[in-house]
């Protein structure tokens, strides 16, 4: 896997991702930037939410329940000093679909939490990362 980070100006940076995909990451404005992009250190937690949420889904789908949508909250604490890694994330979620069955969600997200997500498993070696979910019926 390779991607390439170019710096633009002051201090935005674009992306570029080996599969041809770009997005414009940005430092806040006291830091010299312009908001004009996400934030490298919210990139980091996209990307374990992109992952664990991708696990579950397919996990859920292979269980043959009815999942309709799939949201992943993510909530985190840093460390005050430099580096500043992430301490402490909890990820929250939400699971709609109809009749899924409790067990099999909770499941899924262990599953995910503990054998599958390459991205908390790295981000576990710097913070205490956290799982709960709650299941909407669309009946």
């Amino acid at each position: 896997m390779k991607c390439r980070v170019k710096w633009l100006d002051h201090m935005t940076f674009v992306g570029e991702s080996g599969s041809g995909h770009a997005v414009v990451m940005d430092g806040a404005p006291e830091h010299g930037g312009r908001n004009r992009g996400v934030r490298p250190m919210e990139m980091l937690l996209l990307g374990l939410g992109g992952c664990t949420a991708f696990d579950v889904v397919s996990i859920l789908k292979k269980s043959r329940q009815a999942i309709v949508g799939c949201e992943v909250e993510i909530d985190s604490d840093r460390a005050e000093e430099i580096p500043r890694v992430f301490t402490r994330i909890h990820a929250h979620f939400i699971i709609t679909g109809n009749s899924l069955d409790p067990a099999k969600v909770e499941k899924a997200v262990n599953l995910s939490a503990e054998k599958y997500c390459s991205a908390s498993a790295m981000l576990n070696k710097t913070a205490k990362i956290t799982y709960d979910f709650e299941i909407v019926d669309v009946v």
